[in-house]
Protein backbone atom coordinates (compact mmCIF):
# COMPACT_ATOMS: atom_id res chain seq x y z
CA UNK A 1 0.00 0.00 0.00
CA UNK A 2 1.41 3.39 -0.98
CA UNK A 3 1.95 6.19 1.50
CA UNK A 4 -0.84 8.19 -0.17
CA UNK A 5 -3.33 5.37 0.29
CA UNK A 6 -2.32 4.93 3.92
CA UNK A 7 -2.91 8.63 4.52
CA UNK A 8 -6.34 8.56 2.85
CA UNK A 9 -7.36 5.46 4.85
CA UNK A 10 -6.27 7.07 8.11
CA UNK A 11 -8.21 10.22 7.23
CA UNK A 12 -11.39 8.24 6.51
CA UNK A 13 -11.08 6.34 9.81
CA UNK A 14 -10.65 9.61 11.71
CA UNK A 15 -13.70 11.14 10.06
CA UNK A 16 -15.82 8.10 10.81
CA UNK A 17 -14.70 8.13 14.43
CA UNK A 18 -15.68 11.79 14.64
CA UNK A 19 -19.18 10.94 13.44
CA UNK A 20 -19.71 8.90 16.56
CA UNK A 21 -20.31 12.13 18.47
CA UNK A 22 -18.51 14.10 21.15
CA UNK A 23 -19.56 15.96 24.27
CA UNK A 24 -20.28 19.01 22.11
CA UNK A 25 -22.12 17.33 19.23
CA UNK A 26 -25.93 17.36 19.17
CA UNK A 27 -27.52 14.17 20.52
CA UNK A 28 -29.89 12.12 18.39
CA UNK A 29 -33.25 12.46 20.19
CA UNK A 30 -34.79 14.04 23.25
CA UNK A 31 -34.81 11.85 26.34
CA UNK A 32 -37.73 13.63 27.97
CA UNK A 33 -41.28 12.97 26.89
CA UNK A 34 -42.29 14.84 23.73
CA UNK A 35 -45.14 17.38 23.91
CA UNK A 36 -47.44 17.97 20.95
CA UNK A 37 -45.48 19.75 18.22
CA UNK A 38 -45.43 23.50 17.75
CA UNK A 39 -46.47 24.67 21.23
CA UNK A 40 -44.82 27.97 22.14
CA UNK A 41 -44.01 29.15 25.65
CA UNK A 42 -46.75 31.48 26.92
CA UNK A 43 -45.53 35.03 27.32
CA UNK A 44 -45.49 36.46 30.83
CA UNK A 45 -43.61 38.89 33.04
CA UNK A 46 -42.93 38.12 36.71
CA UNK A 47 -40.53 39.40 39.33
CA UNK A 48 -37.47 37.35 40.24
CA UNK A 49 -36.82 36.78 43.95
CA UNK A 50 -33.64 38.80 43.20
CA UNK A 51 -35.69 41.84 42.18
CA UNK A 52 -35.68 42.23 38.37
CA UNK A 53 -38.74 41.62 36.21
CA UNK A 54 -38.24 38.59 33.94
CA UNK A 55 -40.16 38.47 30.67
CA UNK A 56 -39.96 35.17 28.83
CA UNK A 57 -40.30 36.83 25.42
CA UNK A 58 -37.00 38.62 26.12
CA UNK A 59 -35.30 35.22 26.42
CA UNK A 60 -36.08 34.22 22.82
CA UNK A 61 -32.88 33.00 21.20
CA UNK A 62 -31.92 31.02 24.30
CA UNK A 63 -32.94 27.58 25.47
CA UNK A 64 -35.26 28.08 28.46
CA UNK A 65 -36.07 25.60 31.20
CA UNK A 66 -39.34 26.22 33.05
CA UNK A 67 -40.41 24.42 36.20
CA UNK A 68 -42.93 25.01 39.00
CA UNK A 69 -41.69 24.92 42.58
CA UNK A 70 -42.61 25.61 46.19
CA UNK A 71 -39.83 26.46 48.63
CA UNK A 72 -41.68 24.53 51.37
CA UNK A 73 -42.10 21.39 49.24
CA UNK A 74 -40.17 18.39 50.58
CA UNK A 75 -40.74 15.86 47.78
CA UNK A 76 -40.35 16.70 44.08
CA UNK A 77 -39.19 20.32 44.38
CA UNK A 78 -35.85 19.69 46.13
CA UNK A 79 -35.02 17.01 43.57
CA UNK A 80 -35.88 19.25 40.61
CA UNK A 81 -33.82 22.16 41.94
CA UNK A 82 -30.92 19.82 42.74
CA UNK A 83 -30.91 18.27 39.26
CA UNK A 84 -30.95 21.67 37.56
CA UNK A 85 -28.23 22.87 39.92
CA UNK A 86 -26.11 19.85 39.00
CA UNK A 87 -26.85 19.87 35.26
CA UNK A 88 -26.16 23.41 34.10
CA UNK A 89 -22.56 23.58 35.38
CA UNK A 90 -21.83 20.59 33.13
CA UNK A 91 -22.39 22.73 30.05
CA UNK A 92 -19.51 24.50 28.37
CA UNK A 93 -19.26 28.22 29.23
CA UNK A 94 -20.45 29.11 25.71
CA UNK A 95 -23.51 26.85 25.96
CA UNK A 96 -24.25 27.94 29.52
CA UNK A 97 -24.59 31.56 28.39
CA UNK A 98 -27.36 30.49 26.02
CA UNK A 99 -29.52 28.75 28.65
CA UNK A 100 -31.92 30.19 31.23
CA UNK A 101 -33.52 28.11 33.98
CA UNK A 102 -36.67 29.52 35.59
CA UNK A 103 -38.81 28.25 38.45
CA UNK A 104 -42.29 29.72 38.89
CA UNK A 105 -43.82 29.68 42.35
CA UNK A 106 -46.94 27.60 42.98
CA UNK A 107 -47.29 28.89 46.56
CA UNK A 108 -46.90 32.69 46.39
CA UNK A 109 -47.67 33.48 50.02
CA UNK A 110 -44.84 31.27 51.27
CA UNK A 111 -42.24 31.83 48.57
CA UNK A 112 -40.61 35.01 49.87
CA UNK A 113 -37.20 36.15 48.61
CA UNK A 114 -35.63 34.89 51.85
CA UNK A 115 -37.27 31.45 51.74
CA UNK A 116 -36.45 31.05 48.05
CA UNK A 117 -32.80 31.95 48.63
CA UNK A 118 -32.51 29.38 51.43
CA UNK A 119 -34.22 26.74 49.30
CA UNK A 120 -31.93 27.28 46.30
CA UNK A 121 -28.78 27.46 48.41
CA UNK A 122 -29.60 24.14 50.10
CA UNK A 123 -29.92 22.47 46.66
CA UNK A 124 -26.76 24.05 45.18
CA UNK A 125 -28.94 25.90 42.66
CA UNK A 126 -28.26 29.47 43.81
CA UNK A 127 -27.11 31.45 40.80
CA UNK A 128 -28.15 28.63 38.48
CA UNK A 129 -31.95 28.55 38.81
CA UNK A 130 -33.95 31.77 38.92
CA UNK A 131 -37.20 31.75 40.93
CA UNK A 132 -40.12 33.97 39.96
CA UNK A 133 -42.59 35.11 42.60
CA UNK A 134 -45.63 37.35 42.91
CA UNK A 135 -49.22 37.46 44.14
CA UNK A 136 -51.87 34.85 43.40
CA UNK A 137 -53.52 37.46 41.17
CA UNK A 138 -50.30 37.80 39.15
CA UNK A 139 -49.58 34.08 39.04
CA UNK A 140 -53.06 32.78 38.21
CA UNK A 141 -52.88 33.63 34.45
CA UNK A 142 -49.42 32.07 34.22
CA UNK A 143 -50.51 28.82 35.87
CA UNK A 144 -53.50 28.70 33.54
CA UNK A 145 -51.37 29.31 30.45
CA UNK A 146 -49.05 26.44 31.39
CA UNK A 147 -51.94 24.20 32.56
CA UNK A 148 -50.38 23.93 36.02
CA UNK A 149 -52.10 22.82 39.21
CA UNK A 150 -50.63 25.07 41.94
CA UNK A 151 -50.08 24.14 45.58
CA UNK A 152 -52.20 27.11 46.59
CA UNK A 153 -55.21 25.25 45.12
CA UNK A 154 -54.40 21.80 46.52
CA UNK A 155 -53.68 23.07 50.00
CA UNK A 156 -50.44 21.04 50.19
CA UNK A 157 -46.89 22.16 49.48
CA UNK A 158 -46.14 18.68 48.12
CA UNK A 159 -49.11 18.35 45.76
CA UNK A 160 -48.82 20.42 42.59
CA UNK A 161 -47.59 20.22 39.01
CA UNK A 162 -43.86 19.54 39.05
CA UNK A 163 -41.94 18.89 35.85
CA UNK A 164 -39.15 20.50 33.86
CA UNK A 165 -40.10 21.80 30.42
CA UNK A 166 -37.44 22.54 27.82
CA UNK A 167 -38.15 25.29 25.27
CA UNK A 168 -35.84 25.70 22.29
CA UNK A 169 -34.38 28.94 20.93
CA UNK A 170 -37.62 29.64 19.08
CA UNK A 171 -39.65 29.34 22.27
CA UNK A 172 -41.10 25.96 21.23
CA UNK A 173 -41.72 23.30 23.88
CA UNK A 174 -39.57 20.32 22.88
CA UNK A 175 -39.18 18.09 25.95
CA UNK A 176 -40.68 17.42 29.39
CA UNK A 177 -38.90 15.65 32.24
CA UNK A 178 -40.37 14.20 35.42
CA UNK A 179 -38.89 13.22 38.77
CA UNK A 180 -38.29 9.47 39.09
CA UNK A 181 -39.00 8.97 35.38
CA UNK A 182 -36.42 10.71 33.18
CA UNK A 183 -35.17 13.77 35.11
CA UNK A 184 -31.45 13.29 35.73
CA UNK A 185 -28.55 15.70 35.26
CA UNK A 186 -27.26 13.66 32.32
CA UNK A 187 -30.65 13.54 30.58
CA UNK A 188 -31.25 17.24 31.15
CA UNK A 189 -27.84 18.18 29.74
CA UNK A 190 -28.54 15.91 26.75
CA UNK A 191 -31.85 17.62 25.95
CA UNK A 192 -30.44 21.11 26.52
CA UNK A 193 -27.62 20.43 24.06
CA UNK A 194 -30.03 19.04 21.50
CA UNK A 195 -32.23 22.13 21.81
CA UNK A 196 -29.18 24.38 21.55
CA UNK A 197 -27.92 22.76 18.38
CA UNK A 198 -31.27 22.25 16.65
CA UNK A 199 -31.77 24.30 13.52
CA UNK A 200 -33.15 27.71 14.35
CA UNK A 201 -36.12 28.95 12.34
CA UNK A 202 -35.51 32.08 10.31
Amino acid sequence: MTAARVFILALVVALLAGCGGTANSPPAAYRGSLPPPGIHAPDFALRSYRGPIIRIAALRGKVVLVTFLDSKCTQSCPIIAGVIGAALPRLSPADRRQVEAIAITVQPALDTPASVRRFLAARHALGVLDFLIGSVWQLRPVWKAFHVLPAVDTGSADIHSADVRVFDRNGIWVSTMHVAVDLTPANLVHDIRLALHARRNS
